[in-house]
């Protein structure tokens, strides 16, 4: 009781001050669509014309701190757009684990709660802002000397300069997605992310652009390829030629749409306690569920798993410090740093088709087995898939599982006549809750399992297997809302 009444006063004292920072207004009434459309199609612009502005003050030397995790945070680099939102989603995770029933106890049905979470979520995402504005701008960011001698300032007003145009560029963001999800069609965090994969794979897809004399888009380039290289050569190269040239990445890619496509339209039957009444007996009463119900609690926390790839790295980090230190036991290095036997080579994560495909694989490395390359593969396998059913089992168990009692809730308020039980909430939660874990772990494996599969024969445009399911439920939810206005 004591414990509650503090937590209770430290709400009230935080209150004024949280309500201080500004935010956008929910709407009065219901938004036209043509309104929703046009704020979503400006905010996308707007998102855009971000992401091509680029940091006033900066150095072609810098470092990118996101470096392959971009596409997660839904940010170009070196741009207005470089924090993205990253704070936005760590905000969203730190606040679904606290407001749970062990920690903060809220309840978001009480308006009163629902201001301060919507209230903590404001000063979260303002302190992972100015965070990462500042860890970007002083531990990354190099300064060009040239345009403070132009100026005439010091490189300390430059590196402040910096911090004010990420700062400012994190923010907008921060506000652009709360005037869509308030004011436009479906979540601004989706949109982005969708924004993002889409112009990877249209990239990929049909970009001009030549590197070392082929195109980057698959188009473009066999279009190319029918015009210099002849069919004998294509033959002889084989697979590593597809591989070379992209058309696997674009097989894959297509493979990957079909089946996050099935994924969304798959359901599951629940068994719910009771029966219905039919003429000539009874039936036990089974309620059709979407899968992607169970499975999109746990894709945001899931899209962190690609910083266990991280943990990997680190581990390789180890292993490399020891055998600098002539310690072998853990495994040889070549000369790019590159583990190429021992423990540290089947530890070593697979991010493309060279490491693992034989032919492209030995004309880097002639002495590595077919067995060890089977083993590096099950070992990258297995490990992304527990880490992700771990993941998945731990935030069922930690986050207030929102979207179990929508499933819920729609049981109880279905028009079936189910004899047999009170119809309490409670009695459903206990027979979807049976359910709600192995399936989350179960989806979640399968989506780490297709991570690696995406790794191994590549994507257009490198998009992970996580951005194109979560694009795709995104776009789904976006076509359904636009179905149901003008239906």
């Amino acid at each position: 009781m004591k414990a509650r009444l503090k937590e209770k006063r430290l709400r009230d004292a935080l209150t004024p001050f949280l309500s201080k920072i500004p935010m956008v207004e929910r709407p009065k009434r219901r938004v036209p669509f043509k309104t929703k459309l046009a704020f979503t199609i400006g905010i996308l612009i707007l998102y855009f014309a971000l992401g091509n502005i680029p940091l006033f003050g900066l150095s072609l030397e810098s470092l990118d701190l996101f470096g392959r995790w971009r596409a997660i945070f839904a940010s170009q680099r070196f741009s207005l757009s470089a924090v993205g939102i990253m704070p936005i989603i760590s905000a969203s995770i730190i606040l679904q684990i606290l407001a749970g029933p062990k920690i903060m106890k809220l309840d978001l049905t009480n308006p009163r709660d629902q201001a301060f979470y919507l209230n903590m979520q404001k000063l979260l995402v303002l302190c992972f802002v100015v965070f990462t504005s500042y860890t970007l701008t002083m531990g990354f960011y190099m300064l060009n000397q040239t345009i403070a001698d132009q100026l005439g300032v010091s490189l300390r007003f430059i590196s402040f300069l910096l911090f004010l145009q990420v700062f400012f560029g994190g923010m907008l963001i921060y506000y652009m997605e709360e005037v869509v999800s308030r004011w436009g069609i479906g979540s601004g965090v989706g949109l982005f992310i969708v924004a993002g994969v889409s112009q990877q794979v249209i990239t990929g897809l049909i970009s001009p652009i030549r590197v070392e004399g082929w195109a980057v888009g698959v188009i473009p380039r066999w279009i190319q390829i029918a015009q210099q290289v002849e069919p004998y050569e294509i033959l002889r190269g084989g697979i590593t030629f597809l591989f070379d040239h992209h058309l696997i990445a674009l097989i894959t890619t297509v493979a990957l749409f079909f089946l996050v496509i099935y994924l969304e339209s798959a359901r599951i039957e629940l068994k719910i306690p009771g029966y219905l009444k039919r003429r000539g007996g009874r039936r036990r009463v089974r309620f059709s569920v979407k899968l992607v119900h169970f499975m999109y609690p746990v894709v945001i926390p899931l899209l962190f798993l690609n910083l266990g790839r991280s943990l990997q790295a680190s581990i390789q980090g180890f292993g490399r410090m020891f055998y600098t230190r002539g310690i072998t036991i853990f495994g040889t290095y070549d000369e790019y740093g590159t583990a190429v036997s021992g423990l540290m080579y089947y530890l070593n994560p697979i991010y493309s088709p060279w490491d693992w495909v034989p032919p492209l694989l030995h004309s880097a490395y002639p002495n590595v087995a077919g067995w060890q390359i089977v083993i590096k593969v099950a070992t990258d396998m297995s490990i992304m898939v527990t880490c992700a059913m771990i993941i998945a089992l731990l935030w069922i168990k930690l986050s207030p599982g929102m979207e179990a009692k929508d499933i819920k809730a729609m049981i109880r308020n279905s028009k079936l006549p189910i004899y047999g039980h009170s119809r309490d909430l409670k009695a459903i939660k206990r027979a979807v809750d049976r359910y709600t874990p192995k399936i989350a772990m179960m989806g979640s494996g399968v989506l780490g399992a297709l991570l690696v599969i995406g790794n191994m024969f590549g994507t257009l445009g490198t998009v992970s297997v996580l951005y194109l399911f979560l694009s795709v439920i995104v776009i789904y939810g976006i076509y359904e809302e636009i179905t149901s206005e003008w239906s």
